[in-house]
Formats: structure tokens, C-alpha cells, sequence
């Protein structure tokens, strides 16, 4: 059985070692390429975007896919819903792992936005230290709010020409624990901590030490994300994987 898993997660990493193990499929992972050395997986793997609806439509035909597995960020909303309307147009079915998003705790003192633009408002007037743990596509966003002094961690530097004047930036690739977010933020006196709710365990430590030094999180919210078959986990989608007949391919 043919299967293209839309990656670029732990689940799609947890995934492409569960699929390379079994001798029922012939996985292929796709990966965006916004990391230029992305780590090592067991699955043949191609990187970049496939030109939109009419470009995956096209190579699902090519590489006579029998289901597709669209395992990428909570914020990759655009990928998922290209995943959905070519799965509508050849008729192969769609499995979609669903990372759940975290949910404030008692302690936990969060404002949440809809975008980027809206945290660098949130901030407000008064200048203060920020940790920016949002990835490196929006930080420009904070140019808007120069008052500020910002600590990015991204996995990569940002490439955009527009950047806060005053930013520090950290490269670092996680999961990172508790203690050790603990002394990052004493270390730079951050003040507040914007982030993605990204979901699952690797980067929940920042929140865990938000909650601890008692400091507010501005949390920018998940974007609505197409599905198809909803899925929870990894082990879950080989599950779903096992129970699909070969696709008809429709519309080939």
C-alpha cells in the first residue's frame, strides 16, 4: 500500500518509524523545507511544496498513492487544507493526527490572540523583555513594537529583512525540560512569553516555567485547520492505515 505522510512533526517522525517497520506499506514522508538540515528519517523523503491543490493532485497520480496521512503543524493550515480538497478531487482517503492543544492550568495566566501581529500589540507601550517562541516566519511581525527587547529561539535564523531592532537570538532545536527553561528565563529577566499553542510535550517545559515564575504567556491561538478522518495518535493512523483497502484513485 502506497502512503504519503505530510510531515514535519514528532507524530510524523513517530509515524515514519512505525510505517518503515512494515513490510505492508511503501511510505513516502513530504517534508515543507523550512529547516535545512531536517533530522534523519527511516522513510524515503522529499522536501519542499508540491504547488498547490493542482501540484499534489499531480504527483499523488504519479506515485499511484493508495491514502495519505497529513501529519504537519497545528498552524500548517494551508498544507492540510490543500491535503483535503486533493484527497476530495482523487478520492483517496485522508487520515489527519490531531495534536491536542494545551489547556491553561490553575496558575497559569495566558492571553490569548488570533496572530502575530495582534501579540506585538498585546505587549503594549512599556518596554519589557519578551521570549519569542513562535518559530522564525513571524517575527517580523514584532518590528511593529521596537520598544521592546526580544530573545527568538528558533530552530534556524530568521531570513526577513524587517526584524525588531532590538532581538537576541537563540538556535535550539527541541525538547527542552523545565529546569532548564526555568534558568533561561532568569538568566534573560523575560518579562513575558509568546508562543504558539503548539501542543504535545516538546516545547511544554517554557510553559511549565511560565507557570512556576509566575509570568503571563500571550498565546496565539491554533488557525482553523482542515481535516479528514480525525486521528490521535501515531499508532493510531497505522491502525487506520491497516483497516483501508487500496483507493479506487478516482479521477485518474
Amino acid at each position: 500500500m502506497r502512503v504519503l505522510v505530510l510531515g514535519g512533526t514528532t507524530e510524523a517522525s513517530a509515524l515514519a518509524g512505525l510505517l518503515a517497520g512494515d513490510a505492508r506499506f511503501d511510505a513516502t514522508l513530504s517534508l515543507a523545507g523550512r529547516t535545512s538540515a531536517p533530522r534523519a528519517q527511516p522513510l524515503a523523503t522529499r522536501v519542499g511544496g508540491f504547488g498547490g491543490v493542482d501540484g499534489l493532485v499531480r504527483w499523488l497520480r504519479e506515485a499511484n498513492v493508495d491514502a495519505m496521512i497529513d501529519a504537519t503543524h497545528p498552524y500548517a493550515a494551508r498544507m492540510s487544507a490543500n491535503a483535503v480538497a486533493a484527497c476530495a478531487r482523487t478520492g483517496l482517503p485522508l487520515g489527519s493526527v490531531i495534536r491536542p492543544a494545551w489547556e491553561p492550568q490553575p496558575g497559569d495566566t495566558w492571553q490569548t490572540v488570533p496572530d502575530a501581529g495582534a501579540a506585538a500589540l498585546a505587549l503594549g507601550r512599556r518596554p519589557c523583555r519578551v521570549l519569542l517562541s513562535l518559530g522564525r516566519q513571524e517575527l517580523h511581525a514584532f518590528a511593529a513594537a521596537p520598544q521592546h527587547h526580544y530573545v527568538a529561539r528558533t530552530i534556524e535564523a530568521p531570513q526577513q529583512a524587517a526584524l525588531p531592532p532590538d532581538l537576541k537570538l537563540l538556535q535550539a532545536r527541541g525538547p527542552f525540560e523545565r529546569d532548564s527553561e526555568i534558568r533561561l528565563l532568569k538568566a534573560e529577566e523575560i518579562d513575558v512569553i509568546v508562543s504558539k499553542n503548539s501542543g504535545g510535550s516538546a516545547t511544554y517545559a517554557k510553559i511549565e516555567a511560565a507557570r512556576d515564575l509566575d509570568l503571563p504567556v500571550i498565546m496565539i491561538a491554533r488557525p482553523d485547520k482542515p481535516a479528514g478522518h480525525v486521528l490521535n495518535s501515531p499508532q493510531e493512523a497505522l491502525a487506520w492505515l491497516h483497516g483501508r483497502a487500496p483507493a479506487s484513485r478516482r479521477g485518474v
